[in-house]
């Protein structure tokens, strides 16, 4: 029997035989019932754990009776705002509203509101006043403290509070919903889980807590950029589920909104299981006539061989959200759904993706991890790579082999990105090899994001000189294999740290390798990340040096422009950052120059 999708309507109930449902969850993304979707992945978890759950997917937030179209759940809603942050969903980094989301059925803007996670959330109390509500999902993840808002360029509280929510689960949340869903069937009040790891709760006690980390209160960082700044390494330096500690963050009239330490990584029988829940792998049929729902495309056809990430980029918030540490799926799991992908009448021959967060990490980052945790006063890539760093690609090399060799298998490329230091540092140079020669598609994308060492020092990322290290032997093993292969740099601009001389840096950079980029990504502010704090405060929270950040849109216009020299529509404002950076000794004819006079 074809699996069924989960309830969305009174129909799915009735043909079930329902009158209840245990769990409902209301999410801002269209229902698509993939493993790369959160609200699947909790949905089929629970439902495997016995529980009846129902999804209303974007429901219309303007009408309380879009809340209640599947009834009043017996034991909980969890509410999610989608795959992405809501605002950056909607918002572009230049703040313009974006017109199109992935996530939603024909690619269509405007189903879910901005602040979805607060809004579905406090129409969701108006509708049902006593049912407990969960937080979940990367929206509420990376906003569970207080933080910085791109959007209101200010700090906001805890999204706990402006929720009125009574639970927050941080993270990937397998292992905390199944514990919270257990506890509530047995009877405890949700009031009373406050002990649960991977999770954020508000009190006005905390007296039961032993040996908490108290954060600067709200009233000082609001006040203090100083403080925000403490408070933001205190909350990175306890990201570990082995050292982290329970948080404490203080707001007025005597609420306290506490952050457990982060919940136990998945074991990889346990990561198995997850991803062999009965999914459909398909969004839901009621989308059909809307064209679909567009980000199924992209991970129709790929494989998830691993979650966390210890590369350490300050821009990204996979410390915050999965962490540092490397979950892995087994090679017979990821075999065995790659039979299934073969398996789908749309399946052309080519399984896009193998990867993670990062592609080519697929072990602890080094062996003492799994004891006392990864280190929180050094990174293990960054300035340069630790001593005890473990680095083998063997293991994924092996599965990379065994996915290409299987019937029906045309190739197996790697899109969700690989790091270019790990892998230069690879005595083993076999991987590296059979990467040019098995697994890219023509063009391999990489990111050294910018040359400049007062940027990369603020980025987390390596020396420009690995970079060219790794250039370097990637056109040697291609001329070797005769094959017409091409690196796709992408590059970063406005970063903290980035001033103009450092634009131009990156431009003589681009000038002189010879490289026309199509995309530059100036750096957006989005919340859970160490280059946020920076932007915010203008210090490095780590080190609490000074930070240089660019942030009237004219000078983020300059950077760009630079990174694009060659665009005809950009010479009059690299002229004039040259000009401002007294660098018009790159105005002339011939190619050392940037533009001519």
């Amino acid at each position: 029997m074809r699996t069924q999708f989960l309830p969305v309507s009174q129909a799915d109930l009735a043909d079930r035989g329902w009158k209840q449902l245990d769990f409902i969850i209301v999410s801002g993304d269209a229902y698509v019932d993939h493993a790369s979707f959160g609200t699947a992945i909790i949905g089929r978890l629970l439902e495997a754990k016995g529980y009846r759950v129902g999804i209303i997917p974007q429901p219309n937030w303007r009408d309380l009776a879009a809340f209640k179209v599947l009834g009043k759940p017996r034991l909980a809603f969890l509410v999610a705002g989608g795959n992405l942050d809501s605002m950056v969903n909607h918002y572009t980094v230049a703040k313009r509203r974006r017109r199109f989301d992935a996530y939603s059925p024909g690619g269509k803007v405007g189903l879910r509101p901005d602040r979805a996670t607060i809004v579905y959330a406090n129409r969701l109390k108006e509708a049902y006043k006593n049912v407990p509500i969960i937080l979940g999902g990367i929206e509420a993840s990376l906003r569970r403290l207080a933080h910085y808002d791109y959007w209101e360029d200010g700090l906001r509280r805890s999204i706990l509070l402006d929720a009125n929510a009574d639970i927050l689960v941080y993270g990937m949340g397998e292992r905390q919903i199944v514990e919270i869903a257990d506890s509530l069937n047995a009877g405890i009040s949700i009031k009373h889980l406050n002990y649960i790891k991977g999770t954020v709760y508000k009190t006005t006690s905390i007296d039961h807590l032993i040996d908490p980390v108290f954060l600067p209160k709200f009233e000082k960082i609001s006040q203090c950029k100083e403080a925000f700044a403490r408070s933001f390494k205190l909350q990175y330096n306890n990201t570990d589920p082995v050292t982290g500690k329970t948080l404490v963050e203080k707001y007025p009239f005597g609420t306290y909104v506490v952050q457990n330490p982060p919940a136990d990584p998945l074991t990889t029988d346990e990561l198995d299981s997850i991803y062999f829940l009965p999914f459909t792998r398909r969004y839901h049929p009621m989308y059909d006539k809307q064209g679909g729902v567009p980000a199924i495309k992209e991970v129709k056809f790929s494989l998830v061989s691993s979650r966390g990430c210890f590369g350490g980029c300050s821009f990204c918030a996979l410390t915050f959200h999965q962490g540092r540490t490397i979950q892995k799926r087994s090679k017979e799991a990821i075999l065995e759904e790659a039979k299934l992908l073969i398996a789908d009448p749309d399946f052309k021959g080519y399984i896009h993706d193998l990867g993670g967060p990062t592609a080519n990490f697929r072990h602890p980052a080094c062996k003492k991890q799994s004891k006392t945790g990864v280190c929180t006063h050094r990174q293990c890539l960054f300035p340069k790579a630790c001593r005890n760093l473990d680095i083998d690609h063997l293991e994924y090399l092996g599965i990379l082999r065994e996915l290409r060799n299987l019937p029906g298998v045309k190739k197996v490329f790697i899109r969700s990105g690989i790091r270019y230091d790990y892998l230069i540092y690879d005595p083993n140079q076999e991987f590296f090899r059979e990467l040019c020669e098995h697994h890219v598609s023509g063009q391999l994308k990489v990111a050294p994001e910018h040359v400049s060492p007062n940027v990369l020092k603020s980025m987390g990322k390596p020396s420009v000189h690995i970079y060219q290290q790794f250039v370097a032997k990637f056109n040697k093993i291609n001329r070797q294999l005769g094959k017409e292969q091409y690196l796709v740099p992408y590059f970063m601009s406005s970063h903290p740290g980035s001033r103009l001389e450092d634009g131009i840096m990156l431009a003589e950079y681009i000038r002189d390798v010879g490289y026309n980029p199509e995309q530059v990504q100036d750096f957006y502010p989005t919340p859970g990340t160490l280059s946020t704090c920076m932007y915010y405060t203008e210090l490095h929270p780590l080190t609490g040096e000074k930070v240089y950040v660019a942030k009237t849109p004219h000078e983020k216009a300059m950077q760009r422009a630079l990174i694009q020299y060659r665009k005809p529509k950009n010479r009059r404002l690299v002229k004039e950052a040259l000009e401002k950076a007294g660098r018009i000794d790159l105005i002339g004819y011939g190619k050392q120059y940037l533009i001519r006079p």
